[in-house]
């Protein structure tokens, strides 16, 4: 009983290591940052995927990027938050991403 349970447990490893080896990288080109900092932007911001701000630290993001009065804040289907903001005297989209870009719209 001992050696089936080894034995599946080896075959299910390797497997996993298999299909681990097989995956395609997430950044290939390694160019673009997991997050991005208050001074760089990736230039092909807002960049889709899973966005773990929540909408507290999305409202603070967006403020810190120079934005105010910062509303209907919402996140797509594609992970981006969406709001509507004040820039000077101009309201604006504006959008941030799972890298932290905050970008107009």
């Amino acid at each position: 009983m001992k050696t089936i349970i080894l034995v599946a447990a080896f075959v299910g490893a390797s497997a996993l290591s298999a299909f681990a080896q097989q995956a395609p990288a997430a950044n290939p080109g390694g160019d673009t940052p997991a997050v991005a900092t208050p001074d760089s932007k990736n230039p092909t911001a807002p960049v889709e995927g899973a966005n773990s701000f929540t909408e507290a630290q999305a409202r603070e993001r967006i403020e810190e990027a120079g934005y105010t009065g910062v509303k209907d804040l919402k996140k797509d289907d594609k992970g981006v938050w969406m709001a509507s903001a004040m820039k000077g005297e101009k309201t604006v989209a504006v959008a941030l991403d799972y890298q932290g870009n905050v970008v107009a719209k």
